[in-house]
C-alpha cells in the first residue's frame, strides 16, 4: 500500500518534517496551499477564528490522484488548539476508504484536537490510523521575523 505524505505549513516547521519524515520512509509528498495569499497578520488573525470555529478556507487544486495511495499520513500546525482552515478545507476532501494517520505539530507539543479530527475523518468514511502530537523545533524570535537558532 503506498503512502502519501500530505501537509499544510505557513511558517514552514511542517514543511520540514514533512520532507523529513517522506524522504526518510520513501513516501510520496504533497502540499496543501492556501488558495489566497495571506500575510502572517490576516492569516493568524482570521485563520484562528475560523479554526475555533472548525471553518475551511479555500486551498489551490491539490493535483493528487488518491487512488493511488491506501494511506495518508497529514501533518499539520496548530491554530488555537485546532486545525488551521486549510487542513479543514482538505479534511472536506477526503476520498473515502483512507487509512489517515495525523501528526499535529506545535510549539508546545500539545493540540487537544484529536475529537474534532477524529471526527472530521470519520464522516468522510475513513479510518484514523493514529494521531500525534509533535512538537515543533525551538525557534528563537525577533522583533520582525522569525530567525532560527
Amino acid at each position: 500500500m503506498k503512502t502519501l505524505v500530505i501537509f499544510y505549513s505557513f511558517s514552514g516547521n511542517t514543511r520540514a518534517i514533512s520532507q523529513e519524515l517522506a524522504e526518510k520512509e520513501s513516501f510520496g509528498i504533497a502540499e496543501i496551499k492556501d488558495a489566497k495569499g495571506f500575510g502572517k497578520l490576516k492569516a493568524y488573525t482570521l485563520g484562528c477564528f475560523a479554526s475555533i470555529r472548525g471553518k475551511p478556507w479555500p486551498v489551490q487544486p491539490l493535483g493528487i490522484v488518491f487512488s493511488e495511495y491506501g494511506r495518508l499520513v497529514l501533518l499539520a500546525p496548530v491554530w488555537a488548539s485546532n486545525p488551521p482552515p486549510a487542513v479543514n478545507a482538505f479534511l472536506e476532501l477526503l476520498p473515502p476508504s483512507k487509512d489517515v494517520a495525523v501528526k499535529m505539530v506545535s510549539a508546545s507539543g500539545r493540540s487537544g484536537c484529536r475529537a474534532r479530527i477524529e471526527s472530521a475523518i470519520e464522516s468522510k468514511g475513513c479510518a484514523l490510523e493514529s494521531f500525534e502530537d509533535i512538537q515543533a523545533p525551538k525557534r528563537r524570535f525577533s522583533a520582525i521575523n522569525a530567525v532560527e537558532p
